[in-house]
């Protein structure tokens, strides 16, 4: 650790220190550090964030609140890291350990000693996983005929997947909540997110979100109107972002606009700069999805150890919006365009300006969850599912949005996650399988074959963790 990364975290902890004697909120744009830098938080009122409200009150009966597994730190999500942190300290007592779905399964375990929750709550710990527990949809197209789970829970009836907590902050930019979309599926008495009933749509199906949250992680009452209104008003004045780079200094400086606060004014709507023609104004897709850093990269000058790595963050930028990537075997994408071959990048799938989601609601499959995945993904179980019709066999770690549609063809299917305040929240993925944004990298790179240098790795990883 540099001297410098040193003394900012060593600031950044007394105040921490300090702030919770008072426990009452938390200062806008209050400074978090990570491995990269200091990601913060953004009240679109311009007001401290208030630590007092239903978001932070256990409404359950295990100890559990939704900051439980949304921490400011990590940008309303989390990470293995402070998991792990929090398990040292409490010898795994913490609310977020609790078997009901903390734990890798909830049958013929041990939980009386320190040793027991180590191994029964290592997924947790190890990737930031939480256990979902959802069963086959009626009528659905499609057979689970055969489960191998390492840590139990081996029904072909409800199956156990292991998902990451996806963040409560920049929520105004959803297209579909959760990473199956369940909680905007009428086949879960939610509603689809559209153009036409946006923001209305997002606001019910967070409601929801809330309620399901209350009586199922922290195994509570439903919780009253006002609670779930209160939750949902904290959510969507929330943005979040990097804001200093511990070596290109401050990402709002030299004429970036990084940080949490310009997110508050990005247009958006549903279907916005999409690609796919779900753009309903029909406005022309732009692939240069980010430009956040792109004043960095017309500075002359370079040279010295913050214009390099400011330097390293625009090119990187520039790797996000340009490089040709030849997308083939994605289900959800090649399947439903009928094309083999799609020439495209980044954007293709993270369009939202200065975002990175999809504005558009877009369950693929790019093979994250595949046993074939480029990355390890040997510690998750491995569902074998059979077509009712044609008796075509899959295998997967996760069936994704098919166990809420039950469409065969939805079989694997998640969506993209929104790509700002990456840094506070490793690892990544739905499933945890990149340790790192360099195994982010990693995956794109082998999957898509796209032939990136070690400059372009280094570049896009400076990029990413500066988002």
């Amino acid at each position: 650790m540099t001297k410098q990364k040193l003394f900012v975290a060593t600031v950044i902890l007394v105040a921490v220190c300090g702030m919770r004697a008072k426990a009452q909120s938390l200062p806008d744009l209050f400074p978090f550090p990570n491995g990269s830098g200091l990601l913060q938080n953004h009240n679109i009122f311009n007001q401290p964030i208030s630590l007092t409200g239903a978001f932070f009150q256990s409404l359950g009966t295990n100890g559990r609140s939704c900051s439980t597994c949304h921490r400011a730190a990590e940008g309303f999500g989390i990470s293995a890291a402070e998991v792990n942190r929090r398990f040292v300290l409490t010898g795994g007592t913490d609310p977020i350990f609790r078997t009901n779905d903390g734990s890798n399964c909830d049958q013929n375990i041990d939980v009386s000693t320190l040793g027991g929750r180590l191994k029964a709550f290592s997924l947790l710990i190890t990737r930031g996983l939480i256990r979902i527990a959802l069963s086959t949809p009626v009528g659905a197209q499609f057979t689970v005929t055969g489960v191998q789970n390492p840590y139990g829970c081996g029904s072909t009836q409800t199956l156990s997947m292991y998902r990451r907590p996806l963040p409560s902050t920049n929520l105004r930019f959803l297209s579909t909540v959760m990473w199956d979309g369940r909680e905007s599926s009428p086949q879960t008495g939610t509603q689809k997110i559209t153009f036409a009933t946006n923001p209305g749509d997002l606001l019910a199906d967070l409601a929801h979100q809330a309620i399901d949250a209350t009586t199922g992680h922290a195994q509570g009452a439903v919780p009253t109107a006002a609670q779930v209104q209160d939750i949902v008003n904290f959510e969507m004045a929330l943005t979040t972002a990097q804001g200093y780079d511990y070596i290109a200094g401050s990402l709002n400086s030299g004429g970036a606009t990084g940080g949490p606060v310009a997110i508050a004014s990005v247009p958006f709507y549903v279907g916005i700069n999409d690609p796919l023609g779900n753009d309903q104004p029909g406005t022309t897709f732009n692939p240069a999805i980010f430009n956040l850093f792109s004043a960095w990269a017309q500075q002359s000058g370079f040279g010295g150890v913050q214009d390099l790595r400011r330097a390293s963050i625009a090119r990187g930028e520039a790797l996000f919006n340009t490089t040709p990537i030849n997308i083939t075997g994605v289900a959800g994408l090649n399947d439903v365009l009928g094309v083999a071959s799609i020439s495209g990048t980044c954007g293709t799938c993270h369009s939202t300006p200065n975002v990175g989601n999809h504005s558009f609601p877009l369950p693929i499959n790019i093979g994250v969850g595949d046993t074939t995945s480029p990355l390890d993904v040997s510690y998750l179980p491995v569902f074998t599912v059979t077509n009712n019709a044609t008796g075509e066999v899959k295998t997967t770690t996760d069936p994704g949005r098919a166990l809420v549609t039950g469409l065969w063809a939805d079989v694997g299917k998640v969506k993209g996650p929104i790509l700002r305040g990456l840094a506070g929240r490793a690892p990544y993925f739905h499933n945890g399988s990149a340790l790192t944004l360099d195994d982010v990298i990693t995956f794109y790179n082998k999957r898509f074959t796209i032939g990136l240098t070690p400059q372009n790795r280094r570049d896009l990883v400076a990029f990413l963790s500066s988002l």
